[in-house]
């Protein structure tokens, strides 16, 4: 691992600060050793150089929920509704279709366009979630894999009986193996999932001290769905069975009333929201300035890019902050800096990554660097710009761990071409 000297940038240390000039920082190992200004910049022999001028150098971006692998799915069905589209679509073509190859490549694949995008981080919930984990490590990026678990026969666990033991054997196979990859549990839904299936899955998060997930309240018909509703919500169902605390992720969240938000608020649990998948399935729009004014840490997702389409989490914070607006009638809904840190500081510990998300000594080197030389980002004020108007393709260097994994718009650790030419090869089954 080669130490590295950013030289001459602007930088946001955080979501809601201040940019700063003419800053140098310095990388050593993992972590993050100096920030100053250029006055004081160390001599520039011994380190791996990196010229920061006309770059903003930022805390890489945290994708709070998706299923990476689902990129073999991308534009496979569109245009129908959540239950069609689930049902009738992309569970067939999951069974038909997901197996350790296709989760590996499509991961892959995944990770490049994350990479690309300015993502640092992930949390991603799927089967054969080893592959999965093996595709972020050798991506060199940083993942919260949660293996899923549904009382159905599915990839990676053909007998539903299996569900809880093959998730424990997949923790046990990669907790504290990797220092990018943690372990935890994706239990699907509680449409999926019976009462009994997501109290055991929660027994096993809890014995071995990972992050439960869920997908909940995404649509509005879910209560008439749910396996022995314990409450008349999905968040009281959830409530009910004693899931929510300070180790639990909410997905999605979109249909939570007042007394909903207060029982997620009172429990400590996270909420990752969706907004272009929800938006493009019909699922509606999570309250997410209720939330905010309620304490509730609230990250953001891209969901699989088969309900999306694309994983460039500057597109989720535009959405993210336009249609709360629209939701509240009040400009004032969720502000740029708020969103900023929803995609960063507040997202990283809603997935239980809290020590993420900042540039400053000590902290762990997860970073990107923009290319300001561009006409929507001139002249740049303040950070709302970066969510108002950048984009993904406007990100030029990612730096991971302390590692450049990308420079100059040229990704280092995957071989981009062969990873789409492998998911091409497997989309042709598809047809």
């Amino acid at each position: 691992m080669t130490d590295t000297l950013i030289t001459n940038t602007t930088l946001l240390p955080r979501a809601g600060a201040d940019l700063l000039e003419h800053r140098y920082v310095t990388v050593r190992g993992t972590a993050i050793s100096q920030i100053g200004p250029m006055a004081a910049c160390p001599e520039s022999s011994g380190w791996q150089v990196i010229d920061g001028t006309g770059r903003l150098l930022m805390p890489g971006l945290v994708n709070g929920h998706n299923h990476a692998a689902m990129t073999l799915f991308r534009g496979y069905a569109d245009d129908l509704s959540l239950q069609d589209w689930l049902h009738h679509y992309i569970f067939p073509a999951e069974a038909a279709h997901v197996n350790p190859d296709m989760v590996y490549w499509c991961t892959t694949l995944a990770a490049a366009e994350m990479i690309r995008s300015g993502t640092t981080c992930v949390a991603d919930g799927y089967f054969f979630s080893s592959h999965a984990a093996r595709a972020f490590a050798d991506a060199g990026m940083r993942a919260v894999v949660a293996h899923g678990i549904v009382d159905f026969p599915a990839p990676s666990v053909p007998d539903p009986a299996d569900n809880i033991d093959t998730v424990a054997r997949f923790i046990e196979q990669w907790q504290n193996v990797s220092p990018h990859i943690t372990p935890g549990v994706f239990a699907h839904a509680p449409y999926t999932c019976s009462p009994k299936t997501l109290v055991q899955a929660k027994e096993l998060a809890e014995r071995c001290g990972v992050r439960f997930f869920i997908h909940i309240a995404e649509s509005s018909g879910e209560l008439q769905q749910i396996i022995e509703p314990q409450g008349d919500s999905p968040i009281k169902h959830l409530d009910g069975l004693q899931l929510l605390d300070k180790s639990t992720t909410c997905v999605h969240a979109v249909w939570l009333d007042e007394a909903d938000l207060d029982i997620v608020a009172g429990s400590g649990a996270a909420v990752i929201t969706c907004p272009q998948s929800n938006s493009k399935l019909a699922s509606g729009i999570a309250p997410v300035q209720s939330m905010l004014d309620r304490g509730i840490p609230v990250g953001i997702g891209t969901d699989g890019c088969a309900s999306n389409n694309s994983l460039d989490l500057f597109r989720e914070m535009d959405l993210l902050a336009k249609i709360n607006k629209f939701k509240t009638g009040k400009a004032t809904a969720v502000a740029a800096a708020e969103v900023l840190g929803c995609a960063t500081e507040t997202g990283a510990a809603a997935i239980g990554l809290g020590h993420l998300g900042r540039i400053e000594p000590g902290a762990p080197a997860d970073m990107i660097l923009l290319d300001l030389a561009r006409p929507h980002l001139t002249p740049l004020y303040n950070q709302d710009l970066l969510v108002y108007a950048a984009s993904g393709n406007d990100v030029d260097s990612v730096i991971i761990d302390g590692t450049l994994v990308m420079h100059n718009k040229q990704i280092l650790s995957i071989d981009v071409a062969e990873a789409m030419a492998r998911v091409n090869s497997l989309a042709t089954r598809l047809h």
